[in-house]
């Protein structure tokens, strides 16, 4: 937030500095604006419209800046006209510290010289019970400036004076002793003058027993909220300034309710944005899974103050095969309800992706799943499933902007897909598009429409500069090199300026690497015990091939467990398909639908023991329903220095032994 007081009228000298013992506490600072109006509006003589008083800077002469305040008490009518746009001021601020500064700034120069403003901390929210213990700090203190003086008008002439005698000092943060003089003119909960023994007592304690200096004149008004004080604020007048009178303790309380009231909204505010926040960020994955042939990177960026977050999600999803499912969404609204909803339907995405059912379908269900949340509940969605052998891509698309493909060459274009309705409209037939080609190296960017629209520009014209964008980025890469994936990123973002951020920003950007035919080993097998001894020469030869070796008695054991096993019990043909990637990938399909669990044989039994063995030297397996039945997968670390494939225009990289998919 830019400092008001870096910023002086035209012609006037900045105000000299305060003295060392006034300096401005943390979250404090001294308020240096004589032009800024802070009460009732000014005529264009510089005259308050009801009494005459001058209340703003007067021209001066000698660099002094002089404030012309009379020292006549406020009208009625003034008073109210001053409540109303200090209230105005006050209700403007949405956050903690713009309330307060609407408080300060409202109040300063038209009905006081200074102000404090306590409030405790941490603040209470809602109805959760007081605390044992109760401390205030002191959020602000705001004064005139030290060398303003006040000029005023007397039959001989002009009289200048000090705005605010010596006055300095605050105790910047307190334990409240509910016995104690503060204490005591909290429960109260109405302004007093600070002329009482009791009151004079707890000013002292505010600003640590220096007590108000011979002549000012104080006044202390307790900020009670919805439910309970929540601190308290002290106004100050200089000697030269009349003192408070009766009808000021209505001013003061005026201003003190609507203060208060202001900040028990923006900490509710501030609670509920804050868990929306929590529980958007807490749905979204931590990590993408690595996939063969695939490298993701992903970004999520909450939208500016005013919006806060929404429900934007982006996902990654293994599927059998190989194969990998990317999803990008969006829950419209920003609120907690949209960041729930998010989750719910990201969730139920990735049950259905778990079917292996095609995108459309998954996008009915998903339909389904809105309809029953609720007949307002409305988002986009985009489902693509990516083939690394095939190199293809099957989509869907729900009301979603469309992705864009950064080709090998360094050219854009769009995937153009049916863009269907929005999820939640009911009665929409989604359509998917199959066998889109996807070039070994190129980059797929999914994104929501917080990247590509604003203010300023419609969602084509953000998908035009998109393009430009990966346009830019291919053209500063080498040649023979793919654009790193997190710099990409933060390139991507860049697109949006800071003044432009309006809604929340998921983005997804794949690198589709492919696995080459000459990587894939594949076999049919019938349901005989014979097909073991295939299943492992397959594995011999191929693994030869890859100069895999070290692999070789390892992998051919596991593969001949599970081939065994599904060979017992299959009725049709077995598949046995091998993969070399960023990790050797084994991958065997029966048509017995019941998924195998592992389970701890006896002594005396004979079998039982083979998904024992592949969780012991597989680093990750799984199994997964099929239409037709199920799929029994395992994947092995490269050995150290073994060469990864390379892809088409990339070039190779020895393997880690870490089966990398990501770069998070």
């Amino acid at each position: 937030m830019t400092d008001p007081t870096s910023s002086q009228p035209t012609g006037q000298r900045t105000p000299p500095s305060a003295p060392a013992d006034t300096a401005p506490l943390p979250h404090t600072r001294l308020l240096a604006e004589p032009g800024e109006e802070t009460g009732p509006r000014l005529d264009d003589a510089g005259s308050a419209a009801a009494n005459g008083d001058h209340v703003g800077p007067a021209t001066g002469h000698g660099g002094t800046v002089r404030y012309g305040v009379g020292t006549g008490s406020l009208s009625h009518a003034d008073r109210l006209r001053f409540i109303g746009s200090a209230t105005r001021r006050i209700a403007r601020g949405n956050d903690l510290d713009e309330i307060v500064l609407g408080l300060c700034r409202a109040t300063v120069q038209t009905f006081a010289d200074a102000i404090l403003v306590y409030l405790q901390d941490p603040l209470p929210v809602g109805d959760e019970a007081p605390p044992d213990r109760v401390v205030l700090r002191l959020r602000r203190i705001d004064r005139l400036p030290e060398g303003v003086v006040r000029i005023r008008e007397e039959s001989g002439g002009v009289v200048e004076e000090p705005v605010l005698s010596s006055w300095s000092g605050a105790n910047p943060r307190l334990e409240l002793d509910p016995t104690g003089p503060l204490g005591e003119v909290l429960r109260a909960v109405r302004p007093v003058f600070a002329e009482s023994p009791t009151a004079r007592a707890a000013l002292r304690e505010l600003t640590g027993n220096i007590g108000l200096p011979e002549g000012d004149h104080a006044l202390i008004a307790p900020l009670r909220g919805r439910r309970r004080v929540i601190g308290v604020t002290v106004l100050l007048r200089g000697a030269h300034r009349d003192a408070f009178e009766h009808d000021d303790l209505q001013v003061a309380q005026q201003l003190a309710t609507h203060a208060a009231l202001g900040v028990d909204k923006a900490v509710l505010y501030g609670r509920e944005a804050s868990i929306a926040d929590e529980l958007q960020r807490t749905m979204l994955p931590d990590t993408l899974p690595p996939s063969p042939g695939v490298k993701l990177t992903r970004r999520y960026a909450a939208a500016a103050q005013s919006a806060r977050v929404g429900g934007d999600w982006y996902d990654a999803i293994p599927l059998p095969r190989s194969r990998v499912a990317l999803v990008v969404g969006d829950v419209m609204g920003h609120s907690t309800t949209s960041a729930a909803i998010m989750g719910q339907l990201r969730t139920t995405v990735q049950t259905l992706a778990g079917l292996d059912l095609p995108p459309q379908e998954v996008l009915h269900h998903l339909e389904d799943q809105a309809q029953r949340l609720g007949s307002d509940r409305m988002a986009t969605c985009l489902y693509a499933v990516y083939d690394p052998v095939e190199r293809t891509i099957t989509a869907a698309n729900a009301g979603h902007p469309p992705p864009v493909l950064l080709l090998p060459d360094g050219t854009t274009e769009l995937i153009d897909l049916p863009p269907n309705a929005p999820i939640g409209v009911g009665g929409v037939d989604f359509e998917s598009v199959e066998d889109i080609p996807a070039p070994p190296g190129s980059t797929l960017v999914l994104y929501t429409d917080g990247l590509v629209e604003s203010r300023t520009r419609d969602v084509m014209e953000g998908v035009a500069f998109l393009r430009e964008k990966l346009t830019e980025i291919a053209r500063m890469t080498r040649p023979g090199a793919a654009a790193p994936l997190e710099p990409m990123c933060d390139e991507i973002l860049d697109i949006v300026g800071p003044g432009d951020r309006d809604d929340d920003i998921a983005l997804l950007v794949v690198r589709l690497e492919g696995i080459d035919q000459e990587n894939v080993a594949a076999l049919r097998m019938p349901p005989a015990p014979e097909s073991v001894r295939d299943a492992r020469r397959l594995v011999r030869e191929s693994l030869r091939r890859w100069k895999l070796e070290d692999l070789l008695d390892s992998a051919e054991l596991l593969v001949s467990e599970v081939v065994t096993n599904a060979v017992r019990y299959a009725e049709r043909p077995v598949t046995l398909r091998l993969l070399r990637s960023g990790s050797l990938r084994c991958e065997v399909g029966d048509d017995v639908p019941l998924l195998p669990r592992p389970r701890r044989a006896g002594p005396d039994e004979e079998g039982g023991r083979g998904l024992f063995l592949v969780e012991e030297l597989a680093r990750t397996w799984g199994a997964t329903r099929l239409g037709t039945g199920k799929l029994v997968w395992f994947e092995m670390d490269l050995p150290p220095g073994a060469t990864v494939p390379a892809v088409e225009g990339v070039e190779a990289a020895s393997a880690p032994g870490t089966g990398a998919g990501t770069e998070d």
